[in-house]
């Protein structure tokens, strides 16, 4: 599957690995600021780095003059580094004012970004906190005083709630409160979070409790499964359910069920990365599965089959559930 990107972001894209006049890519030596963002472990990367004019006498009053940055990233990344930079450049700002500019400026500049790459434009914002707190380290700014809280610690102190991408409970909270982020896809598209093996998504302390703290606890459309029993136990199954007054789902409302979490939780991992998948049959409790795009055929896929398709079933739907490869 192709990212439907704007006719902008292309351009840029290919006017910054074409190394044209007027982009960025590269590094300052010796910078006034420096900053990172991301891991090559966890596939995009981004250092950031800007040169100031200095005031004489006021700090506050240094100019980004120049800015640079190295991506080890997709399109989408590389464009917003692109951006982030023009947008500094252009706008002459000092290194405080700078932080005015946020992921959503860098989205409007590209002219738009697929849902599944916003975090791209995240990491650009994140990387640029981070060089002006270190900026403000050497030239003895007091950003506290400034009313202004960088929480350059956050991914490395308190809780991990993320652990295939590293990202703690502070820096999440904060997060979602910042880019209003309500639910577990919109978290995984700004900053990653449960990109990957998806079990911090429901487990206690994960990424829904912290969204029901943020946002209170809402209704969900999606009901847990019910016992369902195989054929042979469903007789005595009924018995139990006309004396207790609990539901037997029929096979199809199981399979309703199973199609529901794959929409919600499964397909749209797998989109963000070229693949899909295709529900071809439902058997009791076991469930056939043809993996599509980017994934069919991937040497991952068992992988993908058993720690993203299965575990997101057994957790979601009913803990007896295998998934069966076709």
């Amino acid at each position: 599957m192709a990212w439907e990107y704007s006719e902008k972001t292309k351009q840029i894209f290919m006017d910054a690995v074409q190394g044209k006049p007027g982009t960025h890519l590269g590094e300052i030596e010796q910078p006034d600021g420096f900053g990172e963002h991301g891991s090559i472990a966890c596939g995009d990367a981004l250092r950031f780095t800007f040169r100031v004019e200095r005031h004489p006498e006021d700090p506050l009053q240094d100019r980004i003059v120049e800015a640079r940055y190295l991506t080890f990233g997709c399109t989408s990344a590389i464009a917003a580094s692109e951006a982030l930079c023009s947008l500094i450049e252009s706008g002459g700002y000092s290194p405080v004012g700078a932080l005015k500019i946020t992921n959503h400026d860098i989205v409007d500049f590209l002219g738009g970004l697929p849902e599944q790459k916003i975090h791209c434009s995240v990491m650009g914002a994140e990387a640029l906190e981070a060089a002006v707190f270190n900026w403000a380290q050497k030239r003895g700014v007091d950003l506290e005083a400034l009313g202004i809280d960088l929480h350059a610690e956050d991914k490395e102190e308190g809780r991990i709630v993320c652990q295939c991408f590293s990202l703690s409970e502070p820096y999440l909270r904060r997060k979602i409160l910042e880019l209003g982020l309500k639910t577990i896809p919109e978290i995984t598209g700004a900053v990653k979070a449960g990109g990957a093996c998806m079990s911090c998504h429901h487990k206690p302390g994960g990424l829904q409790d912290l969204l029901d703290e943020a946002w209170g606890r809402k209704a969900t459309s999606f009901v847990p499964l019910p016992e369902f029993p195989a054929p042979r136990e469903r007789a005595a199954a009924v018995n139990v359910a006309v004396a207790t007054g609990r539901p037997i789902l029929s096979p199809f409302q199981f399979a309703r069920q199973i199609e529901q979490a794959l929409d919600q939780y499964v397909r749209p991992q797998l989109r963000r990365d070229g693949g899909d998948l295709e529900l071809v049959d439902v058997k009791d409790t076991a469930i056939f599965i043809q993996l599509k795009g980017a994934c069919a055929g991937c040497p991952n896929s068992t992988q993908t089959m058993k720690l993203m398709v299965e575990r997101t079933l057994k957790e979601m739907v009913d803990e007896r559930i295998r998934v069966v490869a076709v």
